[in-house]
Parts: C-alpha cells; sequence; structure tokens
C-alpha cells in the first residue's frame, strides 16, 4: 500500500455441522481433528530484536552518523507503546466510557453496532472459538465483504489467540484455497454470499447473518451457544510476541504472500498513527469504512485505529457513487480514507451534481494505496474547497501507515502538496541507492528502507523472500523509490520494478500518467512498460476516454510529448473501456501489459 507522487524521476528489492451441534457448542470428532494440526510458527529468525531501536529516537529530523549511514527520524518526540496488552485489548480500552456510541453502521441496511456490542460479542466469539478447540497459533480465513461485524470476527479470532487472515470475496475459490492451504488455516468465516463457494474448502464455516445454512455453522447461534457454555474451556495465555495476522500481500507485482504480524506489530504501529491526534478529538471523528477490511489498512487504518479513538465506521460494502454521497452527507462523514478512482469520480462525474453538497460535514480525504496525480488533487481541492486531501504511505509488511500528515497541521499540509506526510513517532528511515545499498542524504532519490517495532516478522514459511525483504540490521527494504526534503516531507518517485527503463534511461509511469489526467478527454490511465528490441523497454499507456472524446492515438502521444523530456515520451496507446485495478485501487500493472501485448500480437498476425 503505498501512496506515491510524481516528483524526482530516479530499483522491490526482493522484497456438515448443523446449527442444532453449533448450539451446543459440542466437539464432533471430525472438528476436534481439523482444529489438531500444530499452529502457525514464526520463522527461524526473530525479527523483533532486530527491528527495534528506539532508544535514539531524535525529536527533530536530522542526519545521523550510524555506521556512515543517513538515517532520519521523526520531528515529534518518540510515544510509549505498552508491552502487556493485546491489540483487541488496545483498541476496546475505555469502551465502557462510550458503550452506547455506535461503533459501527452500514450505510445501507442500517444494520450497527454500539461498543458495548462490539466489547460483548468480539468476547463471545473468542469464547465460542476456544469451545470449537481452536488452539493459540492457528489461522481463520475471514472471506467477507465490508461488514458491520467484520472488527468483531477479526478482533475475536485474535481474542481466541487465533491468527486472523482476511480474503477478498470476490477471489476465485481456486484463490482462496491458496491462502488457505499456505496459511494451514483451520476454520473460515463468510457470508450467505460466499458459502457455495468456500464450502469447497472442506473446512468448519461459521455464517455471519440470519441465515440458517445446512453444513454451517450460524454466528447468531454460535454466539448464544458461547453464552450458555459458561467458562468450561481453557483461555489461551496470549503474549503480545504472539501473530494475531496473517495478511497476504498484493499479487499484482509478484507471488502472493503471508506477511506475520503480532499484537506487538499492530499496537506499535497504531501508537505511532494515531499519537498526533489530539484528545479533544476522541470519540467526535465519523470515518468511512469503504476500503476493503481484508486489506491492512481497511482493518488497522481504519477499523482498529476508529475503535481506539471510540469514534464511528461508516461501512460500505461496494462502491457506488450515488450511494457514497448519500452517504458522506446524512451519516456526517468527517474523515474518508479513499482511493484515486474514488477522487476521479468525484470531480468528473456529472451525478456529483444531483445533490445539494451545503450539508457535507467532510473535513479531510486521504488516499494511501495507490498514487495521486498533483493536478488531480488540485481539481478536487477546487471543487471542495473546504477538504483537506491527505496521503499517507504505508505497507502491509510494516503493519500499516508508515508516514503521514496526521499531525502536522493543516498550514503545513496546504504549503506543501504531494508529499506523503514525515516520518511517525518511533521509526527510522533512510533512502539507499539499489545497486550500492549506500544511504542518501536529503533531496536524493533512494530506495526507502524503514525499521521499528512495526516491521513484520517475515513471510510465513518463506525465509529467502524474508532476508531479501529485511536486512540483517533490521531495515524492511520497501521496493519504493523516494526521498526526503530539508523540512522533512517525503515523496515518492515510484516502485523499483516499475520503473521503465527506456535506453537506459528511468522512466517513472506515475509520472506519465499524471500529465495524461490533465488531458480533458482522458478519464482514465496506466502506463506500463513493453518489450523492444532497440530501446529495452517502452513506454505504453493504456487510456479510458470521456464519451464523444474524438483524440486519436496519435494526438495523445504528442500532448505527452509536448510535456516531458525525449526519452520518457509514450510510444504506444491503446484506448480501452477501464483499467483494471485491484481492491485497494492500485493499477494491475501485470495484467494491462499481458492485454496490451496480446492485441499487438493479434493486429502483427492479422
Amino acid at each position: 500500500m503505498s501512496g506515491m507522487n510524481q516528483q524526482h524521476p530516479t530499483k522491490k528489492r526482493l522484497m456438515p455441522i448443523s446449527p442444532s451441534v453449533a448450539l451446543q457448542i459440542s466437539h464432533p470428532q471430525s472438528m476436534i481433528q481439523a482444529f489438531s494440526a500444530p499452529p502457525l510458527r514464526r520463522g527461524r529468525r526473530s525479527l523483533m530484536s532486530a527491528a527495534t531501536n528506539n532508544s535514539a529516537m531524535a525529536t527533530c529530523i536530522r542526519d545521523s552518523v550510524e555506521d556512515e549511514e543517513h538515517i532520519f527520524r521523526s520531528q515529534l518526540p518518540e510515544v510509549q507503546v505498552p508491552d502487556d496488552i493485546t491489540l483487541p485489548e488496545f483498541v476496546l480500552q475505555n469502551a465502557e466510557s462510550y458503550a452506547d456510541n455506535v461503533a459501527f453502521v452500514e450505510a445501507v441496511s442500517g444494520n450497527a453496532y454500539t461498543y458495548r456490542e462490539v466489547v460483548r460479542d468480539t468476547s463471545r466469539f473468542a469464547k465460542a472459538l476456544s469451545s470449537l478447540r481452536l488452539k493459540k497459533g492457528q489461522v481463520v480465513i475471514v472471506v467477507l465483504p465490508n461488514v458491520a461485524e467484520y472488527a468483531i470476527v477479526a478482533l475475536g479470532i485474535m481474542a481466541a489467540g487465533g491468527v486472523f487472515s482476511g480474503v477478498n470475496p470476490a477471489a476465485h475459490i481456486s484463490e482462496i484455497k491458496k491462502q488457505v492451504e499456505v496459511a494451514d488455516a483451520k476454520l473460515v468465516v463468510t457470508n450467505s454470499s460466499s458459502f457455495e463457494k468456500v464450502k469447497e474448502l472442506k473446512l468448519p464455516v461459521i455464517v455471519v447473518g440470519e441465515e440458517l445454512i445446512e453444513g454451517s455453522m450460524n454466528w447468531h447461534k454460535l454466539l448464544e451457544a458461547a453464552d450458555r457454555a459458561g467458562n468450561n474451556f481453557v483461555k489461551e495465555d496470549i503474549k503480545q510476541t504472539d501473530l494475531c495476522a496473517l495478511p497476504f500481500s498484493s499479487g499484482t507485482t509478484g507471488v502472493s504472500k503471508g506477511v506475520m504480524l503480532t499484537h506487538r506489530n499492530l499496537v506499535a504501529n497504531l501508537c505511532s498513527t494515531l499519537s498526533g491526534v489530539p484528545q479533544e478529538m476522541v470519540g467526535k471523528v465519523t470515518t468511512l469504512g469503504l476500503i476493503p477490511f481484508f486489506h491492512i489498512y481497511g482493518i488497522t487504518g481504519i477499523c482498529c485505529a476508529t475503535l481506539r479513538n471510540k469514534g464511528k465506521v461508516v461501512v460500505m460494502g461496494r462502491f457506488d457513487l450515488r450511494t457514497f454521497i448519500n452517504a458522506l452527507i446524512t451519516q456526517e462523514v468527517t474523515f474518508a480514507p479513499i482511493v484515486p478512482p474514488i477522487i476521479l469520480a468525484l470531480v468528473k462525474n456529472p451525478i456529483v451534481k444531483e445533490f445539494d453538497l451545503s450539508g457535507l460535514k467532510l473535513q479531510a480525504i486521504m488516499t494511501a494505496a495507490a498514487p495521486l496525480a498533483p493536478e488531480l488533487q488540485t481539481s478536487f481541492e477546487k471543487k471542495f474547497p473546504g477538504v483537506d486531501v491527505q496521503e499517507a504511505y504505508g505497507l502491509t509488511e510494516h503493519s500499516c501507515i508508515t508516514l503521514n500528515y496526521g499531525s502536522i497541521g493543516k498550514d503545513n499540509l496546504a504549503a506543501k502538496k504531494n508529499t506523503v506526510g514525515r516520518i511517525l513517532p518511533n521509526l527510522e528511515v533512510k533512502f539507499i541507492d539499489p545497486d550500492s545499498g549506500r544511504s542518501l542524504p536529503k533531496n536524493t532519490p533512494g530506495e526507502i528502507c524503514v525499521r521499528s517495532q512495526c516491521v513484520m516478522q517475515g513471510y510465513y514459511n518463506n525465509e529467502e523472500e524474508t532476508s531479501r525483504t529485511i536486512d540483517d540490521k533490521g531495515w524492511m527494504h520497501t521496493g519504493d523509490i523516494g526521498y526526503i526534503d530539508d523540512d522533512g516531507d517525503v515523496f515518492i518517485v515510484d516502485r523499483i520494478k516499475e520503473l521503465i527503463k527506456y535506453k537506459g534511461f528511468q522512466v517513472a509511469p506515475a509520472e506519465l500518467e499524471a500529465i495524461l489526467l490533465t488531458h480533458p478527454s482522458i478519464e482514465d490511465a496506466a502506463v506500463v512498460p513493453l518489450p523492444d528490441k532497440e530501446a529495452g523497454e517502452i513506454p505504453a499507456a493504456s487510456i479510458v476516454m470521456a464519451p464523444n472524446a474524438k483524440e486519436t492515438e496519435d494526438e495523445i502521444i504528442k500532448y505527452v510529448a509536448s510535456n516531458v523530456a525525449h526519452y520518457k515520451k509514450v510510444r504506444l496507446v491503446h484506448f480501452v473501456e477501464t483499467i483494471p485495478k485491484s481492491p485497494s485501487g492500485k493499477v494491475m500493472r501485470r495484467l494491462i501489459k499481458e492485454k496490451m501485448i496480446e492485441k499487438i500480437r493479434a493486429e502483427t498476425a492479422s
């Protein structure tokens, strides 16, 4: 997950159970066997100690000489991270003071949970899982869209000592099966819409919702049974160093890998991320929950962060522009984490004109999963002048947010656009030459490396990829190119793997995409490298044109050429109906490239 912008152009370092049975929470032999395999373990190396080096944290940004390295730290003082608390305990701390406040509400159905109900049902679900003989360290796969119960499910798994692993409910069964096998999962939580698909996994299934489905355990019946079961179960002794989440990194840029995160990782990330939120804002922020909750930003940056600060999450299961705008207005959303394609729709789609926006309470939007073109930001700010536009940067491997503007202040935010923010407390960051590994000074683009208590424990059962991503000094190599300026603001240039090498020159796709989006006839664009015998690679653009647009491919090529150096010119343009993107908004460049090559081959053969 990375918010990117276009600044210095400059390589990822590899990097059948009936409801009646469920009611009694009895233990059919088949179910006990299903849970009897050993729990998920961490890799051989313990990376926590190497990744933790907060004692020298400074209160101002500076260069420090540490083995002749340029290491940058936060402007803000380091923050205390409690070491005796699990993630569920941390985010639900003091919830009794907000017991009647709504924690989650679905924008369409109105289904809602108060803080009292969240605490109650998290405990009930954890108890139910323990009664079902889930052992500490075992993985539970969650195949759900964004629903009000999602965070309760995830936190309940963690509170039972299990490991939460979310899956895109739109994924093909083969993809879900692969994740289940890699993680050695023991249980699936889903809804009625996905039950037919997941039952092929031959695992016990819990179905969230009112519907009773044969061959599954009903969520509500299970929680009721947990109440009647008393305390006849063994409660796991959960340590902060135990794994609690196994999200899988995006498969759009490589083979999908399980990212091992502990309670400590996520608690530490939330401490850093929320350190700048003033006390008077606690209990008063309404956040839009549209980013998929199976994504690290959805479950940590939206659900857990909001619970910790006792706000409200307005849950949306899918994006529809009218539903989206209506939710913003009627639910009085104040903070909306969204992706650039939605910002683009708010700027260009005529549907927006159907609504009276005078009642909008929105104070800020944040994009953190994909690059935001500067021109698109400017257009949004003109249309919604009272709404701050923030960018953030984070990675699944770093437990979520790594850089943001949350505590810098509105005046500074307005003065410096298109930065992903400043270094959060408790983090160390450096920028290295991808070839030599030498750390670089300010204003010099290099691969971003980060070291902190938030760094993952490694990729599950993948020591080779882990060692490529985390070095022996605890530095996690992100695969993103960026730099830090004199004020301590960080800018992202592009990903190492996505840089196009045209005759030896490095071309950033994000820069060309930003230029293309300034064209009035272009609604969306993606730039990818195509192989070329002479140049090695050439920049090729896949473009969605506005209705009734008349420009030709050559005219688009000339438009870009008039705005860039000769080696950055787009050499090929294909018009398409849509740009394929992941649920988090990332452009699926590999798929675009494959489709372009297929089209070229077909045209050549005809």
